[in-house]
This record gives C-alpha cells, sequence and structure tokens, in this order.
C-alpha cells in the first residue's frame, strides 16, 4: 500500500518551507503562485492537519509543518544525493563486506586477523562492534558477513552458524614505565602487590587467566576490571596497572602505547574464531578466513 499523499506535493510543500513564501517558491519551481498553492493545500487536505500559517509578508510552518519537514529535509536530501551515489557505484564498483567484531575483542588483533580480506580491490569494510549473543542473532538473520570473537558459537539446533579458529596467542604481562622495576621484581608473585588490570568475565580469556592465578598461588591485587580491550590498554599504558594482552599484538603495544613487556602468563592464550553461516551462504571474501573445505 502507498503513502495517503503524493511526494510531489511534499516536494513543493519542501520548497516553500525553505523559500518562506509561495512567491519565492514559485519562482524558483518556475511555476504560477497558484499552482503551488493547490499542490500544498492538496499535501495538507490529505495529512489532514494545515502546515503553513501566514506570519507578516510570509509564511511560517505550524507543529505539524516543522514535523512534517524533517521528514522532507531527509527525504529529499537523500534524493539530492541519489545521482552522485549511482555515479559512484557504476564508476567505482565496491565490494562490502560487513564484520561484526565482539566487544571483548582486542581491537589491535581485528587487523591483524582480517589480513587476508584486506588486499581485495575496492575493499568497502563495515565494522560493527557488540555484545557476543547479538551479534550472533545478527548473523543468524545475515545482516552481517562474518563474526569475530574469542570463543565458538555455542552449540544450538536453531543456529546454523559454524566456527573456525583462526588463531590462538599466548598471553603475555605488559607494564607501563612508570611500574616496571616494581612489578619486575619477583615476577610473576609481585602481581600480589603492583596494581593489576583484568577484562571482565564476560571475555573467554578471563576464566584462563583466573585459573593462572590460582595455580601460582596468587591473589592478584586487581585495580580495575574492563569489558573493553582498548579501554583496557589505555588506562594500563596511562599508569594504573600491569594488564594481560596477546602476544599477537605485541609490536603494536610496545610502539603505539610505550609499555613493557612485563612477562609470560605461562599455559594461558586467547583465541580468535571466525564465525560464518552455512558455507553456501558466505560472502566470497568470508571464504578466505575460512580453510578449503572448512
Amino acid at each position: 500500500m502507498g503513502p495517503g499523499f503524493s511526494y510531489r506535493h511534499l516536494y513543493y510543500f519542501w520548497v516553500v518551507a525553505k523559500e518562506g513564501g509561495m512567491a519565492r517558491a514559485a519562482e524558483r519551481l518556475g511555476m504560477a503562485v497558484q499552482t503551488v498553492s493547490t499542490q500544498v493545500r492538496e499535501l495538507e487536505r490529505s495529512l489532514g492537519y494545515a502546515l503553513l500559517k501566514p506570519a507578516g509578508r510570509g509564511l511560517v510552518l505550524t507543529d505539524a509543518g516543522l514535523a512534517a519537514m524533517r521528514q522532507a529535509e531527509q527525504i529529499f536530501q537523500l534524493g539530492e544525493q541519489l545521482p552522485a551515489v549511482v555515479h559512484d557505484a557504476v564508476g567505482t564498483p565496491t565490494v562490502r563486506l560487513v564484520v561484526g567484531i565482539a566487544d571483548e575483542l582486542p581491537k589491535l588483533a581485528v587487523r591483524s586477523l582480517m589480513q587476508p580480506v584486506m588486499q581485495e580491490p575496492h575493499l568497502r569494510l563495515l565494522c560493527l562492534v557488540d555484545e557476543f549473543a547479538d551479534l550472533l542473532g545478527d548473523l543468524a538473520l545475515h545482516r552481517l558477513d562474518v563474526v569475530l570473537a574469542d570463543r565458538a558459537a555455542p552449540p544450538n539446533p536453531n543456529l546454523k552458524v559454524y566456527s573456525h579458529l583462526l588463531a590462538a596467542s599466548p598471553i603475555s604481562w605488559y607494564v607501563p614505565a612508570s611500574l616496571y622495576a616494581a612489578a619486575k621484581r619477583g615476577f610473576p608473585q609481585s602481581l600480589a602487590k603492583v596494581p593489576v588490570l583484568l577484562p571482565t568475565t564476560h571475555a573467554a580469556v578471563r576464566a584462563r587467566l583466573d585459573q593462572w592465578f590460582e595455580r601460582e598461588g596468587i591473589q592478584p591485587h586487581v585495580t580495575g576490571e574492563f569489558e573493553d580491550s582498548a579501554l583496557l590498554k589505555t588506562f594500563g599504558a596511562a599508569g594504573m596497572g600491569v594488564f594481560p594482552m596477546a602476544s599477537l599484538v605485541h609490536d603494536e603495544l610496545t610502539t603505539r602505547y610505550g609499555v613493557k613487556r612485563l612477562g609470560d602468563c605461562a599455559g594461558v592464550e586467547e583465541q580468535f574464531f571466525a564465525i560464518g553461516a552455512s558455507r553456501k551462504l558466505l560472502h566470497p571474501l568470508v571464504q578466505k578466513l575460512f580453510p578449503a573445505g572448512g
């Protein structure tokens, strides 16, 4: 069912509202004032509300007119962009890839994980960050081409997705320069004395870290917990505490954040998964993340 009004009438109203009067709108449109006025009255009749009212020598918007104008602005601004959008689409073909990134995933690792697809000519990459469960729902509805996460998708007969382990990286401890001397002395037992930052329990690696502390007999001096790995690194680099991070991003951590590697978190690693829909529905670029026949 179509709208109960004419977009042509809406366009004339939009021009009148922008010009502030019938005469100026008619001049811009190259039409008679009476014709423009009639078109606007037709729109008001179809909507059931007056959209314009006299004010001095011109016209102003009523409350209904303000609401209509907000919608008209969006509609016709998009319309004005249409020729350029079509030209760009034809002139420069793009390959669109929509990637969901679990919010607990270290953002520095994402670029490395996506390397197999980054050389695609004319790639248009859209990255969306959200909670893991919400991303899986969007993947099942085909709103995403692939999900990157720190865990495999849980078994679910109603969710037809499959997971592939992209990489696994040992975890190391990193420290700002201001805490290096104190943290290095007696490491790893020193983690019971110096401030420690950890990911929250919604990150898969947190349980492994807790088990490591228990095996080492360490009661860590936790001064901060972060859902977002970027915040964890930022606060750690600013001097708030020692923090764990995948060795996969060691070079970027030490150069960009100016932190030092303190030591290993022996036996603990972070895993990185690509999760896709049924292989027959995979985006061609996503297949580059999965092994042949996987």
